[in-house]
């Protein structure tokens, strides 16, 4: 299944890839991570523990505080920031946290990116174009 794409809408535009990370909850900024390793402090989160710090990160939004821009760049400024940030529902939170995250960020896909890309998938987001797409799938 490598080869898929799906098209969305940039948030901010850029191009990387990299190794995905998926969650099907939305992720707190604050009290939910640690913003100098990116990791995932929330206690009942299922990505509790991992660390998005150069990942693809797909998640459907952001949960909590006007908070969540300042720890997305706290963790960006101690280099633990996700590569990119695909997402499915926009709020102001997400919005201001991707651009002060300053990585390639899109949402409202053709597809749900959570149906279709998975954690260890390889994926190339191409948020100038608004192209996504899963260059490798990990092997299940």
């Amino acid at each position: 299944m490598s080869g898929v794409i799906l098209r969305g809408r940039t948030v901010v535009g850029g191009v990387v890839e990299g190794e995905a990370l998926v969650t099907r909850e939305t992720i707190s900024g604050w009290g939910g991570m640690d913003p100098r390793t990116g990791t995932i402090t929330e206690l009942r989160h299922e990505l509790r523990g991992q660390s998005f710090k150069d990942k693809i990160l797909v998640f459907p939004g952001a949960k909590g505080s006007s908070a969540w821009s300042h720890y997305f760049h706290m963790a960006r400024l101690a280099g633990a920031a996700p590569k990119a940030l695909l997402f499915n529902r926009m709020s102001t939170k997400v919005a201001l946290g991707a651009v002060v995250t300053r990585a390639p960020a899109m949402t409202d896909f053709d597809r749900d990116p959570l149906d279709v890309i998975k954690t260890g998938d390889w994926v190339k987001v191409d948020a100038d174009t608004g192209r996504v797409e899963i260059l490798r799938k990990k092997d299940r």
